[in-house]
């Protein structure tokens, strides 16, 4: 994987919401985009269920694992084990803002201690073989300006940290939930093109407030990419126009029904490994976002699917009931 040309568009990691099966349904919209798995601290994969944790289908690929912690030898160990699951690239979080987060000593705090993700960086760089990047804010409470940016990433790239995902928001650490983070603080994209202009070398990709593709080309003009979350979340179909738009080829899907009928097909082999399909379906709500028939669309998943039998049918009924709808509309 050239990970410099996956970046040019990314899916950004989001707590319970870029799971594997989120990732498949995106996939089925683009070849070409990079997707990011939840956020994973260490110690869960040190000592957790890594099945769960890290199982994926390779049909996602290119994934990269984002990982929290903050003690340089459990990264590393963790970021190995990651890599010999088969993920693509390594991505620190260095951008949460919650406080369970802040409790482990990781996330956003972090950027107030540029020299121990340096140590971290260069852990995690020394155990395996694939791209590491980190994820960032513009700076964190007290943090002004664009010095504590730049300082931050002249440090971490001294480590040999190449790639940088930087939102565009300064975080709130005490005060602010990590949804009002996600919408308070100002944008401010001219710092992250200030930090291009000053480290060309490296590769800096936008992240924070893009509504859709067209709008991420326009923001990030000059820059190395452009990473989208909940607006591609909301509305999957968005990521239709990622491989046209960014990459100049065609997208493999873009159609909501044509998406529908293949997750229906995904979810008969999920349940046959003993999951249940709310699993699935709780990420296939907006796939008819903006369309007449979107409330017949989620009412039907949110009900039926949530029934402990639910299988695949759920799904095509759903969508017989909404080509329905529009037949007789």
């Amino acid at each position: 994987m050239r990970f410099d040309q996956a970046s040019r568009f990314a899916v950004a990691p989001m707590m319970d919401c870029t799971d594997r099966h989120c990732r498949w349904m995106l996939r089925t919209l683009s070849v070409r985009a990079l997707l990011y798995t939840e956020m994973v601290t260490a110690n869960a994969v040190l000592f957790g269920d890594r099945a769960r944790l890290l199982g994926f289908d390779p049909a996602e690929s290119p994934v990269v694992l984002q990982l929290g912690g903050a003690d340089p030898a459990a990264m590393a160990e963790a970021a190995a084990i990651g890599a010999a699951w088969g993920y693509d690239a390594i991505n620190l979080n260095i951008g949460c803002p919650s406080d369970r987060v802040q409790s482990g000593r990781f996330g956003a705090c972090l950027m107030k201690e540029p020299e121990l993700v340096a140590r971290l960086v260069d852990a995690v760089a020394q155990r395996v073989a694939v791209p590491v990047s980190v994820k960032c804010r513009l700076g964190v409470d007290e943090q002004e300006g664009y010095g504590p940016l730049r300082d931050f990433v002249a440090t971490v790239a001294g480590a040999g940290c190449r790639h940088f995902v930087v939102h565009a928001r300064k975080a709130w650490l005490n005060g602010l939930s990590p949804k009002q983070n996600r919408e308070v603080p100002p944008l401010d994209y001219a710092l992250v093109h200030r930090l291009k202009a000053d480290f060309p070398d490296l590769s800096i990709v936008l992240n924070g407030g893009i509504a859709d593709v067209a709008a991420g080309i326009r923001a990030a003009a000059g820059l190395d990419g452009m990473m989208l979350g909940r607006a591609v979340y909301q509305q999957p179909m968005l990521m239709a126009d990622v491989d046209p738009l960014v990459f100049a080829t065609p997208a493999p899907a873009d159609d909501p029904a044509i998406v529908a009928a293949r997750m229906a097909d995904y979810a008969e082999g999920w349940l046959a490994q003993g999951g249940r399909l709310a699993a699935v379906t709780r990420h296939m709500l907006g796939l008819f976002y903006g369309q007449p028939r979107a409330r017949l669309w989620r009412r039907r998943l949110t009900v039926d699917g949530a029934r402990a039998d639910a299988g695949p049918d759920v799904i095509r009924r759903a969508l017989d009931a909404v080509a329905g709808a529009a037949a007789a509309a």
